[in-house]
């Protein structure tokens, strides 16, 4: 590992001011990413700020309904909180099905929007990969690509984003605020991760000067009443396949409201608003669950090993659609 200087930073303001007009400066929450990223040679920063100290582990209920959850919030605290697991059940399941109990107790909510890929070929430097040498090519492309992106992809990077927690915070359209000692601004959840294009290795929206100090939830009723489902190769600890955010409201028979994001198929959180579109206003019937994911996909591209992603995502909208459906007539 290259050696790097370390400060442990007492307050946001000397944080910021340490990253300010610095290269090669990293903030260190958990460090369950960037620990390994920098063992690996991946990450190499000049200086590690530890932002442990800041004041930033509050779970807040404001005003208008809506949750404020600071950035150093654990997933752990995060996924076993009161609020969270009644008005948001969607993100307590998603925390949990993300990773082991030793890794959840690090894991920071910022640090989770903030981690990278787990390629194998942005892991392994003898292969070429856009996001860890930008320029260098994609072996992934043409390589073993049975866990890469179909949805969002370029023919310079087809990873897909690791995070479950992403997913469900997408789906609920949730607030990321960021600051520098230029101020505060706030970016939706959405749009704060950016699609591969020509820079893949450009992966958010964050600039080099600005620490993420909250995520906010808005008050969303038919949060209550969602799912998080992940298909993966083993039972636990592994990345998703695929991966469905959905909740549902339905009235006589027709769905009212419907969110829908997907994991494991996209090179980012993957907000589903074509089979929103779909199916608004639809019966809540498998069959319009079906239309309705068949033409999210539609758009998809696969590579040789990864065709199979398509269906499976179908089928697991469908099935995970279908469930909140039959909770909420046995309710």
């Amino acid at each position: 590992m290259k050696s790097f200087s370390y400060l442990s930073a007492p307050d946001t303001a000397t944080a910021l001011h340490a990253i300010t007009g610095s290269e090669g400066v990293k903030f260190l929450a958990g460090g369950t990413n960037l620990v390994d990223l920098m063992r690996e040679g991946i990450e190499e920063p000049a200086t590690v700020v530890d932002i442990t100290r800041l004041p930033l582990t509050g779970i807040e209920e404001l005003a208008d309904g809506s949750l404020r959850v600071g950035a150093l919030v654990t997933n752990s605290r995060l996924a076993a909180d009161p609020l969270i697991r009644t008005r948001y059940p969607v993100l307590a399941q998603a925390v949990l099905l993300g990773a082991s109990a030793q890794l959840r107790n690090m894991a920071t909510v910022g640090g989770n929007l903030l981690q990278r890929t787990r390629c194998m070929y942005f892991y392994d430097e003898a292969s070429a990969c856009n996001k860890r040498v930008p320029g260098s090519g994609c072996d992934a492309i043409g390589g073993f690509s049975r866990g890469s992106a179909v949805l969002g992809a370029s023919e310079h990077c087809v990873a897909t984003h690791p995070s479950d927690m992403a997913v469900a915070l997408v789906m609920l359209d949730a607030v990321v605020e960021v600051e520098s000692v230029r101020g505060v601004r706030r970016i939706p959840v959405g749009e704060f991760h950016r699609l591969p294009g020509d820079t893949p290795h450009i992966e958010t929206v964050l600039a080099a000067d600005e620490l993420i100090t909250a995520v906010e939830l808005p008050a969303v009723p038919v949060a209550t009443h969602s799912r998080y489902r992940k298909v993966r190769d083993r039972a636990s600890y592994a990345f998703a396949l695929v991966s469905v955010a959905a909740a549902l409201a339905v009235e006589d028979g027709v769905v009212t409201d419907v969110r829908l994001a997907l994991g494991g198929v996209a090179t980012k959180p993957w907000r589903a608003h074509i089979a929103e579109q779909h199916l608004l206003g639809a019966e809540a019937t498998d069959e319009s669950f079906a239309h309705a994911a068949a033409a999210e996909l539609a758009p998809a591209l696969p590579l040789p090993d990864n065709a199979f992603k398509i269906d499976l995502a179908q089928r697991t909208v469908v099935a995970v659609l279908r469930k909140l459906n039959a909770e909420r007539s046995a309710s």
